[in-house]
């Protein structure tokens, strides 16, 4: 049986996922680490608007940041990501919680 805890970062994690911009923020690191002003560009939202959702998926440890000279890079949590043979092949993204999953199917 799951401890508490498990089931709150996972209700956490799914809250923060709530949210359509931040669907379209994981959905675009799926391709790969970027920074705010990156993502912003590919997304055609304002940086700060970015920033704010980026935050929220930080602390709900979706993604993770490092910082590399003056930019903040993200990238989706390894812990989060599932990238098995099969989701490879089918080229489907797959989002891990520990207690439910899902896929962002390509168009």
């Amino acid at each position: 049986m799951k401890k508490k805890l498990e089931y709150e970062l996972c209700a956490t994690r799914l809250k923060a996922l709530a949210d359509p911009d931040r669907l379209r923020i994981v959905e675009q690191l799926f391709q790969g680490a970027m920074n705010v002003s990156e993502l912003s560009e590919k997304l055609g939202e304002e940086i700060v608007k970015i920033s704010h959702h980026l935050g929220v998926l930080r602390h709900a440890a979706v993604v993770q940041s490092r910082k590399q000279g003056r930019y903040v890079i993200y990238q989706l949590h390894p812990d989060v990501v599932a990238c098995g043979k099969e989701a490879t092949q089918n080229q489907t993204r797959r989002i891990d919680l520990g207690c439910c999953s899902f896929d962002l199917d390509r168009p």
